[in-house]
Formats: structure tokens, sequence, C-alpha cells
């Protein structure tokens, strides 16, 4: 695969090391060339010094012919530009954004823009290990306000139903599972 990745900060950085660890085709593109230097020495891509929205830059790296582009730059708007350039103009089968701030999230979202929020997951995984297990969130969609979770009730529950358990309104319970078994 041919992927494109824009920023070379960290988390680019280590990006390109896997996939091109993994054997594919890798174009690293920053505006800063010392930042290649944390790519490892065994790095076998390509990089580029050049602004990441840059058409001509894009086109360079060969972005006509990408089959992804990661959009990791420490600017979300910068790497907001970039998915879109790439999904629209270049019809890029496979985009993502790097998003720094929870807040515009709802951009993305309504440009359709694949994106991760590295702030989320770091606050998920956090608040997952500080409360040792006791919630587990395996998905969440702000523009239904739907959570997928998982949770284990107080023993003391057993006789409850899943109606038992919705929250005033604020939270329903689709499914419950006692030994193993889905309860309605």
């Amino acid at each position: 695969m041919r992927v494109i990745i824009t920023g070379c900060g960290r988390v680019g950085a280590q990006l390109a090391q896997l996939l091109s660890y993994e054997g594919h085709d890798v174009v690293v593109i920053d505006r800063d060339e010392g930042s290649f230097l944390r790519l490892p020495a065994g790095f076998n891509g390509i990089t580029m010094t050049g602004v990441a929205f840059d058409e001509s830059t894009l086109l360079e790296a060969g972005i006509e012919f990408a089959d992804a582009v990661a959009a990791v730059t420490n600017y979300d708007n910068t790497n907001l530009m970039v998915a879109e350039i790439a999904s629209r103009l270049y019809d890029v089968p496979k985009v993502i954004a790097r998003l720094y701030d929870p807040e515009k999230r709802r951009v993305f979202e309504k440009l359709g823009v694949n994106y991760v929020c590295g702030t989320t997951l770091v606050a998920e995984r956090m608040m997952h290990k500080l409360l040792q297990g006791e919630v587990l969130i395996h998905q969440e969609r702000y523009d239904p306000g739907v959570r997928v979770m998982e949770f284990k009730v107080p023993w003391l529950a057993r006789r409850m139903t899943v109606g038992d358990l919705d929250v005033n309104g604020q939270a329903r319970v689709l499914a419950l599972q006692r030994s193993g078994r889905q309860i309605r």
C-alpha cells in the first residue's frame, strides 16, 4: 500500500516506522527537515520537506496514486485541510486525520472526515485504568448520543431487569448479560 503521512512528529514518525516495517511504501511530509531525525536509521521510505496541504507537494508525493493518507501534524486545521484535499480532490480510498482538540470533533464529523482524537483516547484509557476496569467504553457516537459500554453491576442487582437499570431518561440499557447469556 502507498501511504502519505503529513507530519513527522512523534506520532507521524512512529506511524511511518510501523508502516514501513510492514512493507508499505511510505512518503512522509514535514515542513521542518529536522523532524525527519525522529525516523529510525532503517526507515526505507521517502521524506519530503514542504507544507502538508500544498497541492504541488502532495502531487510530488504521489497523492494521485496513494492508497491512504494520514494527516498527523500538530495542527487540527492543517490535518482537516489535508484530509479534505486527499478525499475530495484526489479520491484517496483511506484518509484519516489526527485531532488534538476534542471540541472540534463536530466539524470533522460534519465534513465526514475520519479522525482519531488522541486527547480523548488517552483520557478514556486513563479513566479506565483509574476505575480499575469498572467501566469499559467500546464505542461512542456523539451525533446520536450513543455509547456502547460494558460494566459490572453489584450482585444485589441480580434480580433486576433491563428496564430497572434505565436512569431517568438519561441512559437506557439495551442488553444485559448474566452468566454468559444475554437478557433483554
